[in-house]
């Protein structure tokens, strides 16, 4: 019990000592001096920001007001970090110690962290993974035990052949690997997004320019993630036959789409807001283009994925792409005491008048409106009416619909009759 006793008093007079030490003191002014000097360095900065003159920013960044308040409340700990790092050293020289620095140096690093990810990042699962994994990683760096737990990764290690495996490569690859395809997907849809976005250039070759934007970036990453796996490039080329071979069989189909997907927007036979027609009666607006499928917007909300060799393997309609105009028709019956050529007049004019329908100056001869006899039936005259649209006839071009309405509406108005389905039936006597 004296032991213990006298090892308390011990702990105690050392901690005393130390917190009255001219070090802890010499620590705590130079914590005080750079926060003073990060708070008045911020608020300098940030005015600065304010002052500046207005410009339109790309579409990418966003509202740049927004962005210049959410950087002016970083600018603190962002500040305050760099001024503690210098601290440290500064500490350590002065002073011989550099533990409340380092702590303080901690602190302002989780809070600048934390603002980062509050503030730019809104996918739930990056922010889990910055604190549970590149918080911990940040804190052991600026306490200086990163390269301790680094060293006791690699000791333990699994030698399989002429390879061997450490624990730190794979938490390695783990760490990096996510990064590389998060920074990755985010890359691809804001490159995407700025490339589409630039209005000197036509669609086909904004298409063609963000093929090559994803396929360069997809290969970039996979040359990175190699190298963080430790993965020599060289040693691939021994390899490369054996793997070539089995990547052909097993990502044939991958590959074709991909190839076709090259091929497509070379031969411009499609491009984005085409309305394309497949062989099984399916069809959409093409709304995006991927390496692997593009995708069909149809006009009751679904989508439907296309492999890209669809398009080089079998036939389709594009129903818009040389020419957005259309020619579409309507039949009807009217009875036979019809006067036909005034009958026929009515459903010209009434044609005509929708809005959308290609009419007068702005149609040629054969694009004007015309309503004809078709045929003769057994219950009454086929009249077939002929019109042409831009733009297809569905969605919010549902013209079709607005003309039979139109047209049923003059037709009552005038007395015209749309005949029953008739039949005549004779009774004969027998004998």
């Amino acid at each position: 019990m004296e032991n213990v006793q006298e090892r308390i008093k011990e702990l105690t007079d050392a901690a005393v000592g130390w917190l009255t030490s001219a070090a802890f003191y010499g620590q705590l002014g130079i914590i005080a001096v750079s926060v003073i000097l990060a708070y008045l360095a911020a608020g300098l900065i940030g005015t600065q920001l304010t002052s500046l003159p207005k410009f339109k920013a790309p579409d990418f960044v966003g509202d740049l007001d927004e962005q210049v308040a959410k950087l002016r409340k970083l600018l603190f700990p962002l500040v305050a970090v760099l001024l503690l790092a210098v601290g440290v050293e500064v500490s350590r020289e002065v002073t011989g110690q550099v533990a409340v620095v380092q702590i303080a140096l901690g602190l302002f690093v989780i809070i600048l962290i934390y603002g980062i990810v509050s503030r730019y990042i809104s996918s739930r699962a990056v922010r889990n993974f910055v604190k549970w994994v590149g918080l911990p990683i940040a804190l052991l760096y600026v306490f200086g035990f990163l390269d301790d737990v680094i060293a006791r990764l690699e000791a333990v290690s699994l030698d399989m052949g002429n390879i061997e495996i450490s624990a730190y490569t794979l938490v390695r690859t783990l760490i990096f690997g996510s990064i590389l395809f998060w920074l990755g997907r985010v890359s691809n849809s804001t490159g995407k997004r700025v490339i589409r976005g630039r209005p000197d250039l036509d669609v086909r070759t904004r298409e063609i320019v963000t093929k090559l934007f994803e396929i360069a970036l997809f290969i970039i990453i996979f040359l990175l993630l190699l190298q963080v796996m430790g993965i020599n490039l060289t040693t691939l080329a021994v390899f490369g036959g054996a793997v070539g071979v089995g990547l052909g069989f097993g990502l044939q189909q991958i590959a074709s789409n991909f190839i076709s997907g090259i091929i497509i927007l070379l031969d411009k036979s499609i491009t984005i807001g085409d309305y394309i027609e497949l062989e099984d009666g399916r069809g959409g607006i093409l709304r995006e283009m991927t390496m692997r499928s593009a995708t069909l917007e149809t006009f009751d909300g679904k989508d439907i994925m296309v492999p890209n060799e669809t398009f080089i393997t079998s036939s389709f309609v594009n129903w818009t792409h040389n020419n957005p105009q259309q020619r579409y028709d309507i039949r009807f019956q009217v009875a036979y005491s019809t006067d036909i050529p005034a009958m026929l007049d009515i459903v010209r004019e009434v044609v005509k008048s929708h809005p959308q329908v290609l009419s007068g100056e702005a149609a040629t001869k054969a694009e004007q409106p015309d309503a004809e006899i078709e045929g003769f039936g057994d219950s009454g005259i086929d009249i077939l009416v002929e019109f042409w649209m831009d733009g297809v006839d569905d969605g919010e071009n549902r013209v079709a619909a607005d003309l039979n309405l139109m047209i049923w509406m003059a037709l009552k108005q005038h007395n015209i009759e749309i005949p029953f389905p008739q039949r005549e039936v004779r009774v004969l006597k027998e004998g």
